[in-house]
């Protein structure tokens, strides 16, 4: 075991028996990060999810983060400014390469409206660890698709610091992927994300592949989803 004490605050790293190849090992493939970003209601907490069950059925190890869901806990204590907002985004950095370090495939969905906090998130990552997808859809059909009246809200006024109404949103200039949700099915997208993780060689395709992606899901209701689901809680 080795330990690493380099800091003012004398505070130590410790580094165990079991290193990240071990665990990619056994998990059979490589941890990664795969970053969804988009307006509230853009379809990342649905892709998030269809992709997870997709790379779940063949035996991956993965975790879906939520942007409304971490801010039940671990950034409850947390708002909506900029300040904020750039230490969820911190917060969330670190605990995804906490994941990623333990051979997991961690899928995020949040807003996570700007690019630096984005680059920053992305800067704790090698090259192939980290791949963004933009879910780009006009504010309008976001709109229609909150079932909690949110953005109706926010342009009354009622609601402060909504992104894309009166917070800003800097769309990425170079993500791995771009999917325009309201043009794309919610199925067509999460193949073109699988096919963008093999190619990153973060999983394998499997070799002679006699059913389409997602068949296997459609026991449980996932490969019946053709289009974006009305989300339920488009967190900022």
């Amino acid at each position: 075991m080795k330990l690493e004490t380099s800091n003012p605050n004398n505070l130590t790293w410790f580094k165990g028996y079991v290193c990240r190849q071990q665990r990619e090992k056994r998990h059979g493939h490589q941890g990664a990060v795969i970053w969804f970003t988009g307006l509230s209601a853009s379809g990342k907490s649905t892709l998030a999810h269809i992709l997870e069950k997709e790379l779940h059925d063949r035996g991956c190890s993965t975790y879906v983060l939520d942007g409304d869901n971490i801010r039940y806990g671990l950034c409850k204590d947390l708002g909506f400014c900029d300040t904020d907002r750039k230490e969820n985004m911190r917060r969330v950095g670190e605990l995804v390469k906490l994941f990623v370090e333990a051979g997991i495939i961690v899928i995020t969905a949040f807003i996570s409206p700007y690019r630096k906090d984005r680059e920053a998130v992305r800067n704790l990552f090698q090259r192939k660890e980290f791949l963004e997808i933009y879910l780009e859809c006009p504010i309008a059909v976001c709109a229609q698709r909150d079932q909690k009246g949110l953005y109706e809200r926010a342009m009354r006024s009622e609601i402060s610091e909504f992104t894309g109404v009166s917070a800003p949103y800097e769309p990425p200039e170079h993500p791995d992927l771009r999917i325009c949700t309201d043009r794309t099915g919610a199925m067509q997208a999460a193949r073109q994300i699988v096919r963008l993780i093999e190619k990153n060689s973060i999983i394998k395709r499997p070799p002679n592949r006699k059913q389409p992606l997602f068949g296997a899901t459609s026991q449980s209701g996932a490969a019946g989803i053709s289009c974006f689901q009305r989300e339920k809680s488009p967190g900022r």
